[in-house]
């Protein structure tokens, strides 16, 4: 009888453990006026990237910008926006998002381990947990937009995502080649299986201009994404040239946009910002 009343108890406060979890997530979410999920069909396409990117293109609007890295088996976010340390506690006993400068501050699991070379190892239950305290138990204030970078495919971090935040809009990432091509239609089934709203599809490493004698070379082709948003009723946002300024700003944590102000690059991750602004 005693065991029967201590699963009961048990049963009874995990309960009240998700309901306060779920007035929190709906609290933080209600001060966010707009959140964009990061989706790929698959790895290797520049999700992290562009998702870091459209985060410092809206912040250099004077956006109130906060970045969610849920990419919990390779996070990236903080080491392309050259964010070290750990998260830090807030008066409110909330976790304190790193900052990238006043108006851009990010949240990822890199942020939470001592480590940064340790594996993650976990299924989706600690996953589904994890995500939903990057949203409730984060004190992300008011924000203009949230940022969400998930891993590619289709797995527990989208889905636990668009499960939660059920007015993100998602922008698909993709490439020029058709491996990656037939990867992505996938994660167009998989928002509107989920009914979740597409906002665009952008292509990346769209052609690249050689530094020496000024010729557009496709190394992976180009208007790829273009005929695929077109053909699959989406909108599109637009051509980021392939650029290895990009890459190694990126791997050093460097904005590339403030260094290479005039660049093509720059120039698309604006246009695309204001569309997300309108």
């Amino acid at each position: 009888m005693v065991e029967i009343h201590k699963n009961v108890d048990d049963a009874q406060k995990q309960k009240n453990a998700q309901a306060e979890q779920d007035a929190s997530v709906h609290s933080s979410l209600k001060k966010i006026k707009k959140k964009f999920v990061v989706l790929s069909g698959k790895g290797g396409v520049g999700k992290t990237s562009t998702s870091v990117n459209l985060a410092m293109a809206l912040a250099k609007k004077g956006f109130d910008v906060g970045i969610m890295d849920v990419d919990l088996h390779g996070p990236d976010v903080p080491r392309m926006l050259g964010l070290k340390g750990m998260l830090g506690m807030s008066k409110n006993n909330k976790l304190d998002p790193m900052r990238y400068s006043d108006n851009l501050k990010a949240v990822s699991i890199e942020s939470l381990i001592a480590s940064k070379d340790d594996a993650v190892i976990w299924r989706g239950p600690l996953k589904y947990s994890a995500i939903r305290q990057f949203i409730g138990e984060v004190e992300w204030g008011e924000l203009d937009f949230l940022i969400i970078d998930s891993p590619p495919g289709t797995g527990d971090e989208p889905l636990t995502v668009a499960q939660t935040i059920t007015d993100a809009q998602a922008i698909i990432v993709t490439t020029p080649q058709e491996v990656a091509l037939a990867d992505v239609r996938k994660s167009i089934s998989f928002c509107r299986t989920l009914k979740m709203e597409i906002f665009g599809l952008i292509e990346n490493m769209s052609g690249f201009t050689c530094p020496h004698c000024n010729k557009m070379v496709e190394l992976f082709g180009t208007g790829g994404g273009e005929k695929t948003a077109r053909d699959t009723g989406i909108h599109f946002l637009g051509r980021i040239p392939f650029d290895p300024n990009f890459v190694s700003c990126g791997d050093n944590g460097i904005s590339f946009q403030e260094k290479y102000t005039d660049s093509q690059i720059t120039k698309v991750f604006a246009e695309i910002a204001e569309k997300l602004s309108k």
